[in-house]
């Protein structure tokens, strides 16, 4: 293995760990859906620098399903979240 790539699977694991460790702090739902929306793109990225290293088109298919995910669940999220907010500032007293 080379330097690279030794250095890039070290960065993506720094990275990989700093964002489980917000995930498990939170404190609020939203961070904790950011973190898990990095930890995803980490994922993504480990996966694509291993296929380019060993030169696997295979691979392709399972970066699109991952980062596929990763949208759609953000955009879940942040639907359910601004629904949640609507919905709370609509609870108030009648003006």
């Amino acid at each position: 293995m080379s330097v690279v790539a030794a250095l890039a699977y070290a960065l993506l694991g720094g990275g990989a760990l700093l964002a489980l460790v917000r995930v498990a702090r939170g404190p609020s739902l939203l961070d904790r859906v950011v973190a898990t929306d990095t930890l995803l793109v980490v994922i993504a990225c480990g996966l694509a620098v291993y296929a380019a290293l060993e030169r696997d088109p295979t691979l392709v298919p399972v970066l699109v399903v991952v980062s596929l995910l990763a949208f759609v669940g953000s955009v879940s999220i942040a639907r359910y979240v601004g629904g949640m907010l609507l919905r709370s500032e609509g609870d108030g007293p009648a003006a």
